[in-house]
């Protein structure tokens, strides 16, 4: 009697099953999944541009000091010590990756109106072969200041000095004499803007309509937005620069039901500009 040939057979097809688990698994591997990983690296013909300067950013909320927030939101810190230390404080944004992306809100609330002020920083990884970290910043920054519209630099703007909280009166100083209440910001300096203008995003003064900045980061924009509501108006400002690949938003507004105390651009714009200053001089990336 002739014996049936089953072990022969069942060794290889087990064989034949290894290998084809090798080859399924031979792409794979942890390096696939960091969020650094680039394409382009691994059997591309062009290779992936150079990382970026920064491979990190900071603690948002604590990068930002008490004092610099005491100044953008006059009368933070007064009243009920644990609220003022809150608002201090600022609240976190919500993030998934905070090598990527991380970012910090403050606000302050007063009977006339409110301030708010957010930091936003991102750190740009590009995955596109042959472009490095820093061209695809560059390349999301302009973007940013297409969308927002701001006119390109010419050498009569860049000429221009722009407007500084320190070389103007201090955030009272445009209100009535005798008044001790800051409220919720001074009243309109060069009285130029005002609700009913045809164009109130723009200011008479060219040194303060949206446009870009050159004595900050490697690029760099202001934009300024006057907006009136059945509440109130509102003034929003945004500065936007870029630090080689780092990507940095802060945007300031003041809000007041007083529509005759029309918001000024010259104190939000330099407030704003002056704590980009700060945050561009401390390094914040690694």
């Amino acid at each position: 009697m002739q014996r049936r040939a089953y072990a022969p057979v069942a060794a290889l097809a087990a064989a034949v099953m290894s290998a084809a688990l090798a080859g399924c698994g031979g792409g794979g591997g942890a390096g696939g999944k960091g969020i650094d990983a680039k394409a382009g690296q691994a059997g591309s013909a062009v290779p992936a541009g150079p990382p970026g300067k920064y491979h990190s950013l900071p603690e948002p909320c604590g990068y930002v000091s008490p004092e610099t927030v005491r100044r953008m939101l006059p009368g933070a810190g007064e009243g009920d010590e644990q609220e003022a230390e809150k608002l201090l404080r600022g609240t976190a944004a919500i993030t998934y990756d905070t090598d990527r992306r991380v970012g910090c809100r403050w606000k302050l609330e007063t009977p006339n109106g409110t301030r708010h002020l957010t930091v936003d920083f991102e750190r740009v990884v590009s995955y596109q072969p042959g472009v490095s970290d820093e061209a695809r910043a560059q390349q999301l920054y302009e973007r940013q200041a297409t969308a927002a519209r701001i006119p390109s630099a010419a050498p009569s703007a860049k000429s221009s000095p722009s407007p500084k909280a320190s070389a103007s009166p201090s955030p009272g100083a445009s209100r009535s004499a005798g008044s001790s209440d800051p409220g919720p910001g001074p009243q309109l300096a060069d009285a130029s803007v005002a609700p009913s203008s045809a164009n109130p995003s723009m200011s008479a003064d060219p040194r303060l309509a949206p446009r870009v900045l050159d004595d900050l980061g490697d690029d760099a924009f202001v934009n300024d937005v006057l907006a009136t509501t059945s509440s109130g108006v509102h003034r929003d400002v945004t500065v936007v620069f870029r630090s080689s690949n780092v990507l940095v938003t802060i945007a300031y507004d003041q809000w007041t039901t007083d529509k005759q105390h029309v918001p000024a651009s010259q104190d939000l714009q330099g407030k704003a500009q002056d704590l980009a200053r700060e945050l561009d001089a401390g390094h914040f990336g690694n």
